[in-house]
């Protein structure tokens, strides 16, 4: 890692840097060996060493952005699952935790810290991941990250007590890999003005987990033991391993072409390497904690970053609240188990709608970028947002106060329908400030949407624990509608940035060293992007 210190960052930005693209630039014929050595000072890098390193911009037919778009898809349909599995096993806790007070004799504030602890340590386990995918590849590092999880499912299934439980889920966190991989497989295979409907589907994905969750842990609950609330899980993540181990290939481009220098060197081109190879203390300790600890930075020293993390964290948090809430709420109506992990159906409803309504947003603004890619500022991909953010403070507003119950002859229709808002908006504000980071920030926006996801899975841990209180313990009257109240109250004021951002957001970035850093790199060119251009003509003829 010493020699390639924005490694991590290149996940969500995958371009050559500035001295890589006029290496690029030179050679007159990517796809020839000889050509390679003969420009071996321009094409290719040359060395004091005399060793000559392969570029991407030298094999752009090597990489993940010319896979076949049906190879593509696949890959991020396993994905997919793969990130909803991961997900689910956060969200699926909750119904576990009556029957853990039955079984062990303990409060159930006791037994959510196995809710806590697993998100808490899954805000943590994404970072530390996400550095090993960039040196090591995407698929060793995800195959890793699912046999792990999958077995510490084992001991929390048979658990002869609690803290066996706590010290699995804590294990099982620490152990997901989370979006920090996924996302940047998403950059392994889009360039950053292409990856908008790839990014969406992954988000969806993200927030999906957590909502089919309480529906499938409501029927566990209802007709199976405790135990089976972790065999579930060992099975669902089991299935999606295989899935990733026979469907998806390696896409992290370095790695790529490790392999490709490794193919001709057994051809007889004995001087060829690739970046990885080349490396020097590639694993010293300093620079993996540099690399670690650059998400954090960016978190507190970035307002973009900390403002929309903390917008997007409490959004999410809002939805592992709800895990607490509708039970309280949906049973004045006289809901059963069932029928209140039931009651979720309608957020996924919001996921969906929420998704598919970012379609024409992304589809003119791609128009709009293929006739001048310098045409939109990063902003413009928080248009949508602007009328999407408000429907969290007004579905929390009508949530609260459609809780009142049949005593005042309120339908249980309507708390859904407001709930389906709330998902709007949370769809929305993910995919929207992923989108921005990525837009905002280049080469760095790996460690921006890390703090992202650090925030949404941290806060979304705390929400566990201060959850089931804070809709019990407020006076009456009106003890459910005034927790859901103050929430909507929070959610208006989280989301007065957006629209700052919108709006100043090009004065903050210049003050920003990391979002300068880009702005002078894209004024210096564009080379990879004119390979990807030649690339696809030669292809096309």
């Amino acid at each position: 890692m010493a020699d390639a210190k924005l490694e991590n960052n290149e996940k969500l930005e995958n371009t050559s840097s500035p001295s890589d693209s006029s290496d690029a630039a030179s050679g007159d014929d990517k796809h020839s060996r000889k050509e390679s050595e003969k420009h071996a000072s321009g094409s290719v890098s040359s060395r004091p060493d005399g060793k000559i390193e392969i570029k991407e911009a030298d094999n752009y037919d090597k990489v993940g952005f010319t896979f076949p778009t049906v190879k593509k898809w696949t890959i991020l349909s396993v994905i997919f699952a793969v990130q909803v599995s991961m997900n689910f096993n956060t969200s699926v806790y909750p119904n576990v935790v009556i029957p853990l007070t039955e079984a062990f004799q303990i409060s159930g504030q006791a037994a959510r810290v196995g809710q806590m602890i697993f998100l808490v340590a899954y805000a943590f386990g994404s970072e530390l991941w996400a550095p090993w995918s960039e040196d090591l590849g995407r698929w060793p590092i995800l195959q890793l990250s699912l046999f792990l999880v999958n077995i510490w499912q084992i001991p929390c299934a048979l658990a002869p007590n609690f803290g066996t439980i706590v010290v699995g889920r804590f294990l099982g966190g620490l152990s997901s890999a989370g979006g920090s991989v996924t996302l940047g497989m998403v950059a392994d295979m889009w360039e950053p003005d292409d990856q908008q409907y790839a990014v969406a589907f992954i988000v969806l994905s993200s927030v999906g987990g957590t909502s089919i969750g309480p529906v499938v842990g409501a029927f566990i609950q209802r007709y199976l033991s405790w135990h089976w609330n972790f065999w579930v899980q060992l099975i669902f993540g089991g299935v999606v391993q295989l899935m990733h181990f026979f469907l998806v290939p390696e896409t992290r481009a370095t790695v790529l072409l490790d392999r490709e220098a490794k193919r001709r060197r057994k051809a007889g081109e004995n001087n060829i390497w690739g970046p990885n190879e080349l490396k020097e203390n590639r694993f010293e300790m300093r620079e993996i904690l540099k690399v670690w600890s650059r998400p954090f930075e960016m978190f507190v020293r970035e307002p973009i970053v900390l403002c929309l993390s903390l917008l997007s964290g409490f959004s999410d948090a809002l939805i592992f609240t709800f895990l607490e809430s509708f039970h309280p709420v949906y049973e004045q109506w006289g809901f059963g188990i069932i029928a209140i992990g039931l009651a979720f159906i309608p957020i996924n409803i919001g996921y969906f709608l929420g998704w598919f309504s970012f379609f024409p947003f992304i589809h003119r603004q791609r128009q709009i970028r293929r006739r001048d890619p310098d045409a939109l500022q990063p902003e413009a991909r928080l248009y949508w947002l602007l009328y999407t953010a408000p429907l969290e403070t007004i579905g929390l507003f009508g949530f609260a106060w459609t809780s009142l119950g049949p005593s005042q002859n309120v339908h249980w229709i309507a708390p859904m329908i407001f709930s389906t808002l709330i998902a709007i908006a949370n769809y929305a504000i993910y995919m929207a400030t992923i989108d921005y980071m990525i837009a905002a920030y280049g080469p760095y926006s790996a460690s921006a949407t890390g703090g992202n996801a650090l925030a949404r899975d941290f806060l979304a841990g705390v929400a566990a624990m201060y959850s089931t209180p804070f809709y019990k313990n407020l006076p009456p009257p009106h003890q459910l509608e005034k927790p859901t109240t103050i929430l909507a109250c929070l959610a208006f004021l989280v989301t007065i940035p957006i629209y700052i951002f919108y709006w100043k957001g090009p004065i903050v970035r210049a003050r920003s060293p990391f979002a300068q850093t880009l702005a002078s790199d894209r004024k210096k060119g564009g080379v990879v992007k004119d390979v990807k251009a030649e690339h696809e003509i030669e292809q096309g003829s």
